[in-house]
């Protein structure tokens, strides 16, 4: 894992890009590789690489970058690990057309592929997470590209002329003069979200090479993007090297063979590695795969809010002490959590509203005391059907489109009636959703749910309303930004019945996955110099996923209706399921009640900041209104709240000038 930055002039001489530009930009990202730094640079192509060095195999300066292929043709710089990369050498040596290898690292097993086989042959060959730059001598061309699932970030823009790309944002911002507009489409799609996506940009002229996809930058010419290998042609097959078996028995041993294949290259490393432990379902089976294909004891870590309804580290003590890993707890209070959030804006590098981020961070803190690399359960719900909305959206869909819009409209009004009945101190309810083994965070979805069955008339706006934070980020802004960007499936799943439980997974696999879920890992471990590894997230085990029988996936018979029933069922043969079967509750935080207490001052001081409300494009007026309202307890509105928080102490925490 490391942190790459460079630069392509678009005139004759590389005399404008000097060598203290591109030092500035692999400070920025140091976090990523604090081991060693390297620079490459060709002054008449004009074209600059720069590495930051997170040494994870081959720890020699045989690993050392940007790297040049054996051929001299190409230079790299690379972030991320190939886990089936002794697997390529093999079939490189086998074929005869293997270099002298100079050491044992995943980045020379990669430019061996590419000068042997070609780039994207060499990739659709390549399991693993990566973002990488390649310069090409003879062709005189700058290829960025991005693992299929998106999984390490990679970031492009133009800059005086010429291209730059980087890691994270805090590298492009260390240009000078590189100061993007905010986009207010992209101020409008981060606050219904949560997130920036990478389709609507929060910063103007700030863009995303897209997972699985290259673009390919030349002098004098227009950017070529193209797709090597994503999502899409995934789930149609494209990296399934055998078809499942028939029967659900069968199926169940073919993939716990896949999935311990997958987990045992990810355990490949030159320094000590653990893994995450939740004690659900997910974190368990990669615990219990390691631990079973290991000769010593697994360091597994999870974390714990003391005294917290949200607290789940006794499961996974549990869960530890059945395999036999070395488990560490980390107890938190609140006040260590509270401690934290003045950082999460250096952190997490763009405004960033997944309260989760607060354990995700502290959780890599105490993982980075003891190992280098963790592996994680992330990515197990888009692809198995884990989330809620996998398991009961499509009847609740199916329910709702069949009702008339006047019906609709008085159920939802109903349900927001009874919820600000509640308020914020909705202990019945919460009561009520514990007794009958309801997620505990469902009650503050609830007001969402009588709006989503009010206003939602199409497939696409039920999405909407089940995944965004602020149905409405437009009453927040002073102008009206317009619609709210959807992104479209790929054409490979376009013909999946909108609003069924496959379209759901998808729509959550191409954009909460990769812009969510896995910037809020990359950002919390990166800050710390952690590797974090996802086995759910190998293409083989998407494709092997996506092959699966629905019934393997998401069960909706009888009262069970439970979604990961393929993973359940493996994880059953390892772990009891007395110990990791229990209602979905995410990784949350009492968000709410925090903002009313601990929080309180900090948000408060930034609301009334109005010359961070304008350059955001929020109107003050509404947002505090909206606060107003939450410390009255007329209602639970941590979520939206956060989203504006975190957007105005990012822009608070930036130099005056830089958007």
């Amino acid at each position: 894992m490391c942190g790459i930055a460079g630069l392509l002039g678009q005139g004759s001489s590389g005399a404008a890009l000097a060598p203290a530009i591109l030092h500035s930009m692999t400070d920025a990202i140091r976090a990523r590789g604090p081991d060693a730094e390297g620079h490459w640079r060709d002054d008449a192509a004009a074209v600059a690489l720069g590495h930051r060095r997170l040494a994870i195999i081959d720890l020699s300066d045989a690993g050392a970058q940007p790297m040049q292929s054996a051929c001299g043709r190409f230079v790299i710089v690379f972030n991320g690990e190939i886990y089936n990369h002794l697997d390529l050498r093999k079939t490189l040596v086998a074929e005869g057309r293997a270099p002298e290898w100079h050491g044992h690292s995943d980045t020379e097993t990669l430019l061996g592929a590419i000068a042997a086989w070609g780039l994207v042959p060499a990739l659709q060959r390549a399991f693993g997470m990566f973002a990488l730059a390649l310069w090409d001598r003879k062709d005189q061309t700058l290829t960025l590209a991005r693992d299929r699932m998106g999984e390490k970030p990679l970031y492009w823009a133009e800059w005086n002329g010429h291209w730059a790309f980087a890691s994270q944002p805090s590298a492009l911002r260390a240009l000078p003069g590189f100061a993007p507009g905010l986009s207010r489409a992209g101020v409008a799609a981060y606050l219904a979200r949560g997130y920036v996506d990478a389709q609507a940009s929060l910063m103007q002229g700030l863009m995303r090479v897209a997972p699985g996809g290259m673009v390919s930058l030349r002098a004098g010419r227009a950017p070529e993007q193209v797709t090597w290998q994503d999502f899409g042609a995934l789930a149609g097959g494209a990296a399934l090297q055998t078809p499942p078996p028939d029967s659900a028995s069968a199926r169940r041993g073919w993939l716990e063979d896949l999935l311990a294949e997958v987990v045992a290259q990810q355990q490949i490393s030159d320094v000590p590695l653990g893994c995450f432990l939740s004690g659900g379902i997910d974190s368990s089976l990669v615990a219990a795969l390691m631990q079973a294909g290991s000769g010593q004891q697994v360091q597994s870590f999870s974390i714990g809010f003391s005294g917290s309804r949200f607290d789940e580290s006794p499961y996974a003590e549990a869960v530890a002490r059945h395999l036999g890993c070395a488990h560490q707890t980390l107890h938190v209070t609140e006040e260590d959590a509270l401690a934290l959030v003045p950082e999460l804006p250096r952190i997490y590098d763009e405004p960033f509203a997944d309260s989760s981020q607060i354990p995700t961070t502290l959780l890599c803190r105490q993982a980075r005391a003891h190992v280098t690399v963790a592996l994680t359960g992330d990515g197990a719900d888009e692809v198995f059907g884990g989330y809620n909305r996998h398991v009961l959206g499509p009847g609740l869909w199916r329910n709702l489109s069949r009702l008339p819009r006047p019906v609709r409209r008085a159920l939802g009004k109903a349900v927001m009636s009874v919820v600000a009945r509640g308020g914020a101190s909705s202990d019945r309810l919460q009561a009520l959703a514990r007794r009958f083994r309801l997620p505990v965070t469902l009650v503050d979805k609830l007001a969402r749910l009588g709006r989503m069955s009010a206003e939602a008339g199409t497939p696409d706006q039920f999405y909407a309303f089940l995944t965004r934070g602020i149905a409405d980020p437009a009453a927040l802004m002073v102008r009206d930004p317009g619609a709210v960007f959807e992104p479209s499936l790929p054409g490979q799943l376009a013909d999946l019945a909108p609003g069924s439980a496959e379209w759901l997974m998808a729509r959550d696999s191409i954009g909460y996955l990769p812009d969510d879920i896995l910037v809020k890992v990359d950002r919390a471990a990166m800050a710390v110099s952690l590797e974090t590894r996802t086995p759910y997230l190998d293409g083989r085990v998407v494709s092997a996923a996506w092959a699966l029988d629905q019934s393997d996936r998401i069960d909706r018979a009888g009262r069970a209706r439970r979604g990961k029933v393929i993973l359940r069922d493996i994880l059953a043969r390892h772990v009891p399921p007395v110990l990791t079967e229990r209602p979905k509750q995410g990784f949350a935080i009492p968000l709410d009640d925090w903002l009313r207490g601990g929080l309180r001052s900090w948000a408060e001081r930034l609301l009334a900041r109005d010359d961070l409300m304008a350059e955001a494009g929020l109107d003050p007026t509404a947002c505090r209104s909206l606060w107003s309202r939450h410390i009255a307890q007329q209602g639970n509105e941590g979520q939206a709240l956060w989203a504006v928080l975190m957007l105005l102490a990012w822009l608070g925490h930036l130099p005056a000038g830089e958007v």
